[in-house]
C-alpha cells in the first residue's frame, strides 16, 4: 500500500488514540501521572508543615552535628525553614569553621560578629547582653544561661531565627534574606545552598501562604457567620499593613478584624485595647475559627494590656496584619508566639449576640 501524506496522518492519529486508549487503561501509568490533572488543579495538603522537610545526604555531610540540631530546634520553635537557616550559616562563616575576624571575637570590617555575623547594633549594642536588661535588638538566650552571647551558637542561631521570622519567613523567604544582607546575589547564594541542604531539593513555603487552602478553612468554619468573616479576612492576605488602617487597601491588626466582622454585618470594637475586654475569655486548647488571640506585643503594653490581635482561622493558625517591616498580611502559627496571653470570643458578647438575632430576624 503507497503511504499518501493522508494516509500517513491517519495511522499517527491512530497511533495517538491508541496511547490515550493506553494511558487510561493502565494502573500504572495513571499512578505515574502527575498530581495537577487531579480535580482540575494542584494538589496541596493543607496540613502539611514546613519543618518536615528532611535533611539531605549533603546537609548532614556537611553541618556539624551540634550545628545541625539546633538549626532543626529553633527552625521550629520560631517557625522558619531550618534548612534556610543553615543555609545563612554556611554562607556566613561555614557553620562557625571559618577563622575570619568577627567570627569567634571581635568583628569583622563590617561590623559584623559571631557565627551567624550579626552587626552589633542589630544584635543588641554589645557582642554579649543580659538578657534581664533593656535593648533592641535580636540578642536571644538560645542556651538558657540569661546572657545574649553573639558567638554563642545557640544564642546566635536562635537570634537568626528571630530575624528571619520578623522579615518575612516562612512565607516571603527571598525578602526575609535580602533584609538579613541587602544584595540579591546573597539572596540567590543562601537559596541555593538551602536547596541543597534539603532532601526534596527546594525551599518549601507553608501551603497557607496562598489560597490554595482557604476554601477547607472556610468550609471548616464553626458557623454560616463565621464563613463569612474568615472568607472576607483571608482575602485581604498579601496586602500591606498599616497603622490605623481598616482597608480597602491596606490594615492594621485589629483593622483587619473589625473589617472583617463588619463585612459579616457585626459591630465590634476597632482597636486591639477594645478588642481584649469586649469577647468572652476562652481556654487555650478550646478556640474555633472566628475567636481572637491576643500578644504582649508593641510598646505600652502588657500581659493585662496586650498591643496584638489575630484572627483564629484554625487550631494553631491565625491570620495577622504584624507590622510594617513584617511582611503583608498572612496566615502564620500562633502556636510559636512565646507573648501569647489569651483567646476571646467576640461572637458571645451580649451586644454581639443581639445583632446575630436581628440578622437571623430583620423584623425584631
Amino acid at each position: 500500500m503507497k503511504l499518501t501524506r493522508g494516509r500517513i496522518a491517519l495511522l499517527l492519529g491512530l497511533a495517538g488514540l491508541l496511547l490515550l486508549a493506553a494511558v487510561v487503561v493502565s494502573p500504572l501509568l495513571l499512578m505515574s501521572m502527575p498530581s495537577f490533572l487531579s480535580n482540575g488543579g494542584t494538589t496541596v495538603d493543607c496540613e502539611d508543615q514546613v519543618q518536615v522537610e528532611e535533611a539531605s545526604d549533603s546537609a548532614t555531610s556537611d553541618i556539624p552535628p551540634e550545628y545541625l540540631e539546633l538549626y532543626k530546634e529553633y527552625g521550629k520553635k520560631i517557625g522558619v525553614q531550618w534548612n534556610v537557616l543553615a543555609a545563612v550559616g554556611k554562607r556566613e562563616t561555614d557553620h562557625g569553621r571559618s577563622n575570619l575576624p568577627g567570627v569567634k571575637s571581635g568583628t569583622n570590617h563590617a561590623g559584623a560578629a559571631g557565627p551567624m555575623q550579626f552587626l552589633i547594633s542589630t544584635w543588641g549594642g554589645k557582642a554579649r547582653i543580659s538578657m534581664s536588661s533593656k535593648f533592641n535588638g535580636y540578642a536571644s538566650d538560645g542556651d538558657g544561661d540569661g546572657i545574649g552571647d553573639v558567638y554563642n551558637p545557640a544564642d546566635a542561631i536562635l537570634g537568626a531565627a528571630k530575624m528571619l521570622k520578623r522579615n518575612g519567613a516562612p512565607e516571603n523567604v527571598r525578602r526575609a534574606l535580602f533584609v538579613y544582607n541587602r544584595a540579591w546575589w546573597y539572596v540567590d547564594q543562601v537559596e541555593e545552598i538551602a536547596r541543597k541542604y534539603a532532601k526534596s531539593g527546594e525551599v518549601k513555603v507553608p501551603p497557607q501562604a496562598t489560597d490554595d487552602c482557604d476554601d477547607p478553612l472556610v468550609e471548616a468554619a464553626p458557623s454560616d457567620v463565621v464563613a463569612k468573616i474568615l472568607q472576607y479576612a483571608l482575602a485581604q492576605r498579601g496586602k500591606p499593613y498599616l497603622w490605623g488602617g481598616t482597608g480597602p487597601d491596606a490594615f492594621d491588626c485589629s483593622g483587619v478584624i473589625y473589617a472583617a466582622y463588619r463585612e459579616a454585618g457585626l459591630s465590634i470594637p476597632r482597636t486591639t485595647f477594645g478588642q481584649w475586654p469586649f469577647g468572652v475569655r476562652i481556654k487555650e486548647g478550646d478556640e474555633q475559627p472566628g475567636d481572637l488571640v491576643f500578644f504582649n506585643s508593641g510598646p505600652g503594653t502588657s500581659p493585662d494590656n496586650p498591643g496584638h490581635v489575630g484572627l483564629v482561622v484554625s487550631k494553631g493558625k491565625m491570620l495577622e496584619a504584624r507590622c510594617r517591616l513584617c511582611g503583608p498580611i498572612k496566615v502564620t502559627s500562633y502556636m510559636a508566639r512565646q507573648d501569647r496571653v489569651g483567646f476571646t470570643r467576640p461572637l458571645q458578647n451580649p451586644d454581639v449576640q443581639e445583632q446575630l438575632k436581628k440578622l437571623q430576624n430583620p423584623a425584631l
